[in-house]
């Protein structure tokens, strides 16, 4: 038997909807983020750098990239003959095979792993955003105060904090409510979806709460566990903390990091984020190429023009090409005498020469207003935009489109257009 003070279990199995087209064949946790990193990167180098050595990282919607991503996780040192990092998948089981239906319900269902090593302190991580906190810091705080629970919080706009579970504290940082997404918050200390259990109230709550159905921590497990009458405290987190999960703020949290003093440093010695990067030569920037303000990743070749954007690994823009504000994702190809404007564009991805993208006025995107935002043209991955053609703002596109699939060679702001089938 082995014995581990804390694990880390991190919830990776989210399919990121309103993303729109970039998690339609990805999970949210692997999508590309400041050039060459994955969301899922962070929460993983968080747990290295406070000393977690043993993590389960729970997958459901399309995990291929994902695993092969962790790999058996060398780039975070998570390659351990005793712990490490382990992928956890839904799996048979000789009395029924369900997937995971909520965030409470997949950790249940990884029972037998958790017992595996008999921990005092299990931590429970979302795989869905950027930040860096020492967990170590936070256990510290949950053993100084005896809790049974330790939510990490952080202050929010008030005005936002319906968005979020919402506690309320005494003086002590004991919790005396929680409110999950409540109309009108009594408070704006939100919960992170990072929480400290030790191991028995988990287990005890969980087992208890089974058959509840889509069983999930801030609608059944934390109340239930402050209805009993456990100790719940807050630790309130003042650092940086982003929810990619809309298009906007993924493209906000993207250019943030090209600002001449990022609030959110990729690069610090002492806090390093890892990732599992590929074996790529270095960047190649032509004698026409500019660049200023940007993220380049390797393997990128540059015979245009690229301001205030983040490109991913082995990107190719071509000459005459002008590129602003944008997010390139890696092995995307542009051609020649483009101009892109306010575009995130995912994964080898082919775009035309003399293509233009982000003309036009904001208008609603018409299926999808609440996804499709922000003045941004998305494109998924491996699609293909013929030549000459020009795309809206608002506007979504994905797979391997024609010029016919374009009226007059326009889309015009506010539509969408997605092709069934892949690039062959």
């Amino acid at each position: 038997m082995f014995k581990k003070e804390m694990i880390a279990m991190l919830l990776a199995g989210g399919q990121g909807s309103r993303l729109g087209v970039l998690t339609a064949k990805v999970a949210k946790p692997a999508v590309a983020f400041g050039g060459k990193y994955r969301i899922i990167d962070f929460p993983l180098s968080n747990c290295i750098n406070s000393g977690i050595d043993t993590v389960g990282v729970l997958t459901q919607y399309q995990p291929l990239r994902l695993n092969t991503h962790i790999g058996i996780g060398i780039p975070w040192d998570l390659d351990r003959n005793v712990g490490g990092v382990s992928i956890l998948p839904p799996y048979e089981k000789s009395s029924n095979s369900e997937w995971y239906t909520g965030t409470a319900n997949a950790i249940y269902q990884n029972l037998n792993y958790m017992e595996t090593y008999n921990p005092d302190y299990v931590l429970i991580l979302s795989g869905d955003h950027i930040y860096k906190m020492d967990y170590e810091v936070m256990l510290d705080f949950h053993k100084a105060n005896k809790a049974d629970v330790t939510i990490a919080a952080m202050p929010v706009p008030i005005e936002e904090a319906s968005r979020f579970g919402i506690v309320v504290t005494d003086n002590d940082s004991r919790i005396k409510e929680f409110e999950e997404k409540p109309e009108k918050p009594s408070s704006n200390l939100a919960s992170m979806g990072i929480y400290i259990f030790s191991w028995p109230v988990l287990k005890e709550a969980l087992i208890k709460l089974k058959d509840q159905p889509n069983c999930d921590f801030g609608k059944h497990i934390i109340p239930y566990c402050h209805e009993k009458g456990d100790r719940l405290f807050a630790y309130e987190y003042n650092g940086y903390w982003k929810d990619v999960g809309t298009l906007s703020s993924y493209w906000e949290a993207n250019m943030e990091l090209i600002d001449i003093i990022p609030e959110f440093n990729l690069y610090e010695e002492f806090w390093k984020i890892y990732t599992n990067s590929a074996n790529i030569p270095p960047q190649y920037i032509a004698e026409q190429g500019v660049v200023d303000r940007c993220i380049i990743s390797n393997g990128s070749e540059i015979y245009g023009k690229v301001h205030s954007s983040v490109l991913g690994g082995s990107v190719m823009i071509g000459k005459g090409s002008v590129v602003r504000d944008s997010i390139i994702m890696q092995g995307v190809t542009i051609g020649e005498n483009c101009v892109i404007e306010k575009a995130i564009i995912a994964e080898d991805t082919v775009v035309g020469d003399n293509v233009v993208i982000g003309i036009g006025s904001e208008v609603p995107n018409k299926s999808k207003p609440n996804i499709y935002s922000g003045g941004l043209a998305a494109i998924g991955e491996n699609s293909v935009i013929p030549p000459g053609v020009q795309i809206g703002k608002n506007t979504a596109i994905s797979g391997v489109t024609v010029a016919e699939d374009y009226s007059d060679g326009v889309l015009e702001s506010g539509e969408t257009l997605i092709k069934a089938g892949d690039r062959v």
